[in-house]
């Protein structure tokens, strides 16, 4: 079976966002599963160059939070511009609780962003404005408290500040911090992000009132990082649908939203969003095998499914897009699909024989990104 490719194409591989990725835990059946075949200052066989006891044999260490983002209605977006998205930008408002306690933050300009210069996680303008990044050089335990932290420590910072500070939920500050860290979820309003992708990083110099531009150093700097990035666009007919365009290849990702676990809070408009969506994975895959078997699982004309990436805990399904697909000609199938999937995820029927061996197949065409 043929898995969805390669890791996601946001940055050259060379990059510090790409070197951040934990890897994937060994599996207990496989040969690394068994602790006594690993001596405590070997290598971890996980890949990370780690010793054992300081990785994987290290048993009282807490593991990564799987759905950072949990109940926030736009979490799949989240997770596009944390494992995805290149360039992107989303103005950020604050929570109405965030406000009545700190009532000297609601004047400040605040922007998400995919990944900032050295791959800070936050830094505060001169005039003040914040922006706070989705990918860090080296991420803790949960993303949503990491983001948090930033923010946070951004917003007592002077002007002119890089925040350079391990990530908030490390597993050394987890330890100190007993009564619990803010999560990103907590401190933003509940209201969707207005996402902007941009075509490379001119966003990180600030608006200058004159024409002299940035200096030699600065320039050279940014066309490095913009040679980097790949031409991505975000779907408008869909939620959290990405086209992207990698050297000569042409992919389309859409990370699908899942269910909450029963009891776990959320807002409003989330909870009211949740009643169409899968309720698990499980039920996500039986969807996509329906619509496979029915020849619908296309985003138009020469697409071929390929595979997922699993990510933050969603399912990412990638398609392989005919050569010289733009992004407009997605916009129309894709619409369709997502009808279809919606309607396949309400089918109360049990899968068929073609639709199990389908969805067999598919588990075996995933990648989880870590």
């Amino acid at each position: 079976s043929q898995r969805p490719g390669t890791r996601p194409s946001r940055v050259a591989a060379g990059s510090t966002a790409a070197a951040r990725r934990r890897p994937v835990e060994p599996g207990a059946d496989g040969a690394t599963g068994a602790t006594g075949v690993v001596g405590p200052r070997e290598p971890c066989p996980c890949g990370s160059g780690r010793r054992y006891k300081a990785c994987h044999g290290e048993r009282t260490r807490p593991a990564p939070v799987l759905r950072p983002f949990l109940g926030r209605r736009d979490e799949p977006d989240l997770v596009a511009l944390r494992e995805l998205v290149p360039s992107a930008t989303a103005p950020l408002i604050l929570a109405a609780d965030h406000l009545a306690k700190h009532p000297e933050h609601a004047d400040r300009r605040i922007t998400l962003c995919t990944m900032l210069p050295q791959a800070a996680p936050a830094l505060v303008r001169e005039d003040g404005e914040i922006l706070v990044a989705m990918q860090t050089a080296l991420p803790g335990l949960d993303a949503s408290r990491d983001i948090a932290g930033a923010l946070l420590a951004a917003l007592d910072a002077e002007p002119g500040n890089v925040m350079d500070a391990p990530a908030a939920s490390s597993p050394r500050l987890v330890e100190q911090r007993p009564d619990g860290l803010p999560r990103l979820t907590d401190l933003l309003d509940p209201a969707p992000l207005e996402i902007t992708v941009h075509p490379g990083f001119g966003w990180w110099l600030p608006s200058s009132d004159d024409d002299s531009g940035p200096n030699q150093e600065v320039a050279a700097m940014l066309e490095r990082a913009n040679a980097t990035v790949v031409p991505t666009v975000r779907l408008s007919a869909v939620p959290a649908a990405y086209w992207c365009h990698p050297s000569d290849r042409w992919h389309l990702r859409w990370a699908l939203p899942l269910a909450a676990p029963a009891g776990t809070a959320m807002d409003a408009p989330a909870a009211d969003a949740a009643a169409d969506v899968a309720r698990s994975e499980e039920a996500l895959l039986d969807a996509l095998a329906r619509l496979a078997v029915a020849e619908r699982l296309t985003v138009g004309p020469g697409s071929r499914f390929v595979g997922f990436f699993r990510a933050d805990g969603l399912a990412v399904p990638v398609w392989d897009l005919a050569a010289d697909t733009e992004a407009e000609r997605c916009e129309e199938p894709a619409a369709a699909l997502w009808l279809a999937y919606r309607a396949a995820l309400a089918d109360p029927t049990p899968l068929n024989a073609q639709e199990r061996r389908v969805r067999a197949g598919l588990v075996g065409r995933s990648l989880t990104l870590r």
